[in-house]
């Protein structure tokens, strides 16, 4: 797996580093927005590889606050991220900005539209690209995530409370090794039981990112805290596929249908025995159902629309 050298799109006074795969070139422009305090590599390269063998041009950025990105570190209070979540208390730029980035990256990568994925945090952030930007968007996958239009409290119902607690206890520490620790306790969180982790895989992602936001709190609050004052998902218009693990250790798969239920003919796919993560034995089926949801919006001729 080979990907283009690193470049950089610009939003404003932020820059954002992205890169794309080098086999698929020639296939549907697919982009993926990864989740909370990570950069672009934490996307799997097993999962990457099957999206492009499954047709798609894909492309990878990492979000402001995280990875090569900007970071804004001197903009706003760090803070636990999950108390940022319920008090939407963000000052350093606000989820429009944020959905105005995953655009920024698709200027830079000359796409007029494209698919988007995202996981976790980085779903919440494609649900809000295709609210904003409808027309940019041919379809859009939401893994792992909230509803985009949850605020404060409302988000608690679909939290697992005690796996929050065994996040709060990880400390990542001013070492590389107490952080590159640290990380790799937070990816075997949010693994199910019946698909551990990769340790060797995992930790090759960590250590290229373990000196950006996966040990930044501050960083972390300041992306989950950013306030959206967008449309409701009840107004998306694009294709849409929700994925969420019945494993899932952090959040409940009540977030999956929640997201599937506000959004009109959304499919869900609960995935039994999956975590908050994608295990290696889902990625053909996962680029699979993506496929599937591309075709069949090309087929109708459906596009993103204004809600």
């Amino acid at each position: 797996m080979t990907w283009t050298e690193r470049r950089f799109a610009r939003n404003g006074s932020v820059d954002l580093a992205h890169d794309r795969l080098q086999v698929g070139g020639d296939g549907e422009p697919l982009l993926l927005v990864m989740g909370l305090g990570v950069s672009r590599r934490w996307w799997p390269e097993g999962l990457c590889e099957a999206f492009a063998e499954a047709g798609f041009a894909v492309a990878r950025y990492d979000q402001r606050d995280t990875g090569e990105s900007t970071r804004l570190s001197a903009s706003a209070p760090g803070g636990n991220p999950f108390a940022a979540l319920v008090a939407r208390r963000g000052a350093a730029y606000t989820a429009e900005d944020m959905a105005d980035d995953a655009v920024a990256v698709m200027d830079a990568l000359g796409w007029e539209s494209a698919h988007l994925f995202g996981h976790s945090l980085g779903g919440v952030v494609a649900q809000r690209v295709a609210l904003r930007h409808p027309r940019r968007v041919r379809t859009l996958t939401s893994s792992a995530a909230l509803p985009s239009d949850l605020t404060g409290v409302g988000a608690l119902r679909h939290l697992r409370l005690p796996t929050l607690a065994r996040f709060a206890r990880i400390k990542p520490g001013s070492e590389r090794q107490q952080r590159i620790a640290s990380a790799l306790a937070v990816a075997r969180l949010c693994a199910a039981p019946g698909h551990p982790i990769d340790e060797s895989e995992t930790l090759e992602r960590i250590t290229a990112d373990v000196d950006s936001g996966v040990a930044d709190v501050g960083a972390q609050s300041r992306q989950i805290g950013a306030r959206w004052r967008g449309p409701s998902l009840s107004a998306l218009r694009v294709p849409a596929l929700v994925l969420h693990g019945t494993d899932d250790p952090l959040l409940k798969p009540s977030a999956g249908r929640a997201t599937a239920a506000a959004i009109g003919d959304a499919r869900l796919v609960l995935q039994p025995g999956v975590g908050h993560d994608i295990p290696r034995e889902r990625y053909t089926a996962v680029a699979a159902e993506v496929r599937a949801l591309a075709d069949a919006a090309r087929a109708t001729g459906t596009r993103g629309a204004a809600g």
